[in-house]
């Protein structure tokens, strides 16, 4: 099995090849065409092939959309899963007066914490806390990276 390589805050991101270089510019083209298709049979057709060629439009928003929601679902499910997973997790690294403050971290900022080790955990989330760090602030603070290849 090849080895993966090392993830940082610079390369934790991820792309889907299905995703972002074929479903994207397929439907996208598909609007576009569409758009073109309306334009040229606006001034030329009758009632008729306006009619289809507005269908033709809603028809590619609606595929556009449909793949963005079914992207944005398995996100947020995902985050909900991440979510679940660090509460766990702090419960068992943070001594008990940070360990009352879970529940004051949001989402984003729970989220961000998945990458930073145990051992730097607790003074993280302190300053998370008490500085409000946003999400990239976080991750641009870790300081010994803990992976998550898994992410979608």
């Amino acid at each position: 099995m090849a080895e993966k390589k090392p993830q940082t805050f610079a390369n934790h991101t991820r792309l889907d090849p299905w995703f972002h270089f074929f479903l994207l510019p397929v439907f996208g083209l598909l609007l576009i065409l569409s758009i073109i298709h309306f334009i040229a049979h606006v001034t030329e057709g009758g009632l008729r092939d306006q009619v289809h060629a507005v269908l033709l439009i809603l028809l590619a928003v609606a595929f556009l959309v449909a793949v963005f929601k079914i992207r944005l679902y398995s996100l947020k499910v995902q985050d909900r899963v991440i979510r679940l997973e660090e509460r766990l997790r702090l419960t068992s690294l943070l001594p008990e007066p940070l360990r009352s403050r879970i529940p004051e971290l949001t989402e984003g900022q729970l989220v961000a914490l998945r990458f930073a080790s145990d051992a730097e955990l607790p003074k993280l989330v302190e300053r998370a806390l008490s500085e409000k760090l946003s999400p990239a602030d976080i991750k641009k603070a870790i300081q010994s990276w803990r992976p998550d290849y898994w992410r979608v």
